[in-house]
């Protein structure tokens, strides 16, 4: 760690060592390099803390009253925000990205320095909560740490975290709620604010459609139905995207993903048990693998002890005998015996999965487990003249990524190679299971029944030729979540990538 504060006691040590790490992923973030990153890291931290300093002790001399503060760690994502602010004022805009300079030169970044009324609704509930309170929610649902872990962290008993998380959950809803009362919005919007309250509260109530196309073009009424509605699995990137502004949904990813590695979660998130479960299930899967192909290299080891024995036949036999005996390993599909059940070796979840025989492109892919959909491929060179016409000039290739799963929701990255440039682009699929998009990032969304389009931002228009575009949304997903499909780019067939 970097030269940073000196804590002043062994708590606010273990305190600093946490804190920098989620400071320096949003740094990252924020700028165009690894120097300029830890740069910008150190300042906003040093600036942070002092400000959460000067809180905590005027909270204590002012006979146990706080001031409405966040929690450390939000605290210091602002920090790192408004230290990048200043970079670009005093001419180091330079060092910075060029997508967040452009945001905090616009109306955008005004919101969250502006009057309270008009500030995003995610800030101003997080404020609102205890900062016990305040912090729980925080931790459990953007930093993406189990619930066991942040019970231990805040002193929590572990068997009542859950049903305290859920407490907390309702408590900023109730916040949000009064604080979108209170905000200064005109006739039309008032009138939808009471329906918005209702609609939000169930996960089983519809959305009416003029509703409906109100969020479609209100921002501020957008954001307030991500505060309201606590299912769905859009809570997350609302606080991100509220407290931290530029960057907030590609911060979540980054500490969803850094959560999986540290910890093992595979799917961090409030939901324990399941994270569990699924992590027991694939231990047992990868134990009766590993078990299957020990026993076929046993079955090797003993066919080429026989072909040594004295009646065995010549060294060419025994070569021969040998590449027979490792086949099973070595050669999923053997011509003259069928398979070991363990043969084909599963790949990870980030990896692309292998190629298929020819045999096997007549048939639709269908993934087997969430895992394993990441990424979607189309076998090449097959012998089906269609298929073969189809891939040899596509005016596109798509890339579906899903980043990450949880009960009711998802997170999924989309990556397009066009063959020709573009001054504008507008990508569509369809969803198979009813899937709703919530929130989309780097392109704007809109969803009719099961299409879904998204159409570049103002800043990623221009695609050159053997370019990429890429865009990330939030959904939510019940009983199950195939991969889309029928994805096009301004209106032509994509294939899939490779």
């Amino acid at each position: 760690m970097p030269d940073l504060p000196t804590p002043q006691d062994a708590a606010e040590a273990a305190l600093f060592s946490e804190c920098w790490d989620a400071v320096l992923a949003y740094a990252d973030l924020c700028t165009s390099g690894s120097t300029a990153a830890a740069q910008l890291g150190r300042e906003a931290f040093a600036h942070g803390t002092r400000e959460a300093r000067a809180a905590e002790t005027g909270r204590l001399r002012s006979a146990g009253r706080r001031a409405a503060r966040l929690p450390r760690i939000p605290l210091l994502l602002t920090a790192v925000r408004t230290t990048a602010a200043a970079w670009e004022e005093e001419g180091q805009g330079h060092k910075l990205d060029p997508d967040l300079r452009l945001w905090l030169n616009s109306d955008k970044a005004d919101r969250y320095t502006g009057p309270p009324l008009t500030r995003p609704l995610a800030l101003r509930g997080l404020r609102d909560l205890q900062h016990a309170d305040a912090e729980l929610l925080w931790l459990a649902e953007v930093e993406a740490l189990p619930l066991s872990v942040v019970a231990r962290r805040l002193g929590l008993d572990p068997a009542t975290a859950a049903d305290e998380l859920q407490q907390v959950r309702t408590l900023f809803r109730d916040r949000c709620h009064r604080n979108h009362l209170d905000t200064p919005m005109d006739a039309q919007c008032r009138s939808y604010a009471r329906l918005l309250d209702a609609v939000t509260r169930s996960s089983a109530a519809d959305t009416p459609g003029d509703l409906s196309r109100h969020l479609a073009t209100c921002v501020q009424c957008a954001e307030a139905a991500a505060c309201l509605r606590l299912h769905g699995g859009g809570l997350p990137g609302a606080l991100a995207g509220g407290v931290i502004g530029w960057g907030g949904l590609a911060y979540l990813e980054r500490r969803r993903r850094a959560a999986e590695v540290r910890l093992g979660a595979g799917r961090p998130g409030p939901s324990d048990k399941a994270n569990d479960g699924a992590e027991d299930a694939e231990q047992k899967a990868r134990v009766a693998r590993n078990g299957l192909l020990v026993a076929a290299v046993l079955v090797s080891v003993l066919a080429l002890g026989v072909s040594m024995m004295p009646f065995g036949g010549s060294g060419d036999d025994l070569g021969a005998r040998g590449d027979v005996g490792r086949q099973p390993v070595a050669d999923p599909n053997p011509n003259p015996d069928p398979p070991l059940p363990s043969a084909p070796t599963l790949p990870p979840a980030t990896s692309k999965p292998a190629g298929k025989t020819t045999q096997d492109t007549s048939k639709s892919e269908k993934p087997s487990k969430p895992e394993s959909s990441n990424r979607h491929t189309e076998p090449q060179g097959t012998s089906s003249p269609t298929k073969g016409d189809e891939s040899q000039s596509p005016a596109c290739r798509v890339e579906y990524d899903l980043v990450n799963q949880w009960p009711d929701g998802f997170q999924a990255t989309v990556t397009v190679t066009s063959s020709k440039s573009l001054d504008s682009w507008r990508v569509s699929w369809s969803f198979r299971d009813g899937q709703h998009v919530g929130q989309m990032w780097d392109a704007a969304v809109s969803q009719d029944g099961s299409r879904v389009t998204a159409t570049a931002a103002d800043y990623n228009k221009s695609v050159p030729a053997g370019g990429d575009l890429a865009f990330g949304f939030l959904a939510s997903w019940r009983g199950k979540n195939s991969p889309p499909y029928d994805f096009t780019l301004n209106g032509q067939d994509c294939a899939k990538s490779s």
